[in-house]
């Protein structure tokens, strides 16, 4: 298991101590016969259906990205960028945005070609822009099941 995978693992399971925790505190409120109480009860136990989700929503789309890399490498295709990484094993910035338009153009010119769009991914995040990197990585896993 990779040390993300571990952290990844780790962290949602001490989130959902966390929220098991909550949800506990939730019902308390609940059981009390005071009306501002059963209020509170209610308002605190969503907070650990939407922690709940957004764990799940957030460990499928880790495993879908990873699939699909998987599947890149056992094809031999995984994209080959021409920027430098520093000795802290992130990319050179300004060398990736340099590169950066070859990658978008591609993606935009097939739309339905998955591997494009993740190529797309990485080099948004190797240019820094986690945002749009989630989003070309999101196009990517809808491209690849359709």
């Amino acid at each position: 298991m990779t040390s993300a995978k571990l952290g990844a693992v780790v962290m949602s399971a001490l989130v959902v101590m966390y929220l098991a925790l909550l949800g506990q505190k939730g019902y308390l409120f609940l059981v009390e016969p005071n009306p501002v109480a059963k209020v509170m009860g209610i308002a605190i136990l969503g907070f650990p259906l939407i922690g709940a989700w957004t764990i799940y929503r957030e460990l499928r789309f880790g495993l879908a990205v990873e699939k699909l890399g998987a599947q890149l490498e056992a094809e031999g295709a995984w994209p080959r960028f021409k920027f430098k990484v520093l000795p802290s094993g992130r990319a050179n910035k300004a060398e990736a945005l340099q590169e950066f338009q070859e990658y978008k153009d591609a993606a935009l010119a097939d739309e339905n070609n998955w591997r494009s769009w993740f190529a797309l991914g990485l080099i948004y995040d190797a240019c820094g822009d986690r945002k749009r990197a989630r989003s070309a990585m999101r196009k990517a896993i809808e491209s690849s099941q359709g």
